[in-house]
């Protein structure tokens, strides 16, 4: 299960609760859709952009005792299917090979940045998810950056 958000807060009088999404895919909050937590399973009653947050209703929780109740959960999905994005699950522990063929060691986290995330290597190097050119498949990411990335900090 992959983390997909936060609950932060309560909203209001009827069982709204502000969520802090950290995935990019907003449809994880669709009415209907069930997200798993530690204190079992929620299911999405409406959801609604809320300026960096999410409003969210949850079925049986329909006051603000039921909301102030679920303050700090973790709410969890099964990974989706779709080939054109990058997993942090998939990615932590591949090897990154770069352009000229050089192990640059293994994915160690995966690093949130506003411009692009970046794979946090073993040896310290950041490397922008961007300059991902293949994989991962087999444990292995193939990576084109530019000269001298590698170098910067050594």
């Amino acid at each position: 299960m992959l983390e997909v958000g936060r609950i932060a807060k309560a909203h209001g009088l009827n069982g709204e609760v502000n969520v802090v999404l950290v995935s990019n895919r907003p449809e994880r909050l669709d009415p209907g859709s069930v997200l798993s937590t530690d204190r079992g399973e929620l299911t999405v009653v409406s959801s609604r952009r809320h300026g960096d947050r999410w409003l969210v209703r949850f079925a049986g929780h329909d006051d603000r005792t039921g909301a102030e109740a679920l303050r700090g959960l973790e709410l969890r999905a099964e990974p989706i299917e779709d080939p054109d994005e990058l997993w942090v699950h998939e990615l932590i522990g591949c090897r990154v090979l770069s352009a000229d063929g050089v192990d640059r060691g293994p994915v160690v986290a995966v690093q949130e940045n506003p411009a692009a995330d970046l794979l946090v290597l073993e040896s310290g190097a950041l490397v922008p998810v961007v300059f991902v050119v293949d994989g991962p498949v087999d444990g292995t990411v193939h990576v084109e950056v530019p000269d001298g990335l590698f170098e910067l900090g050594s």
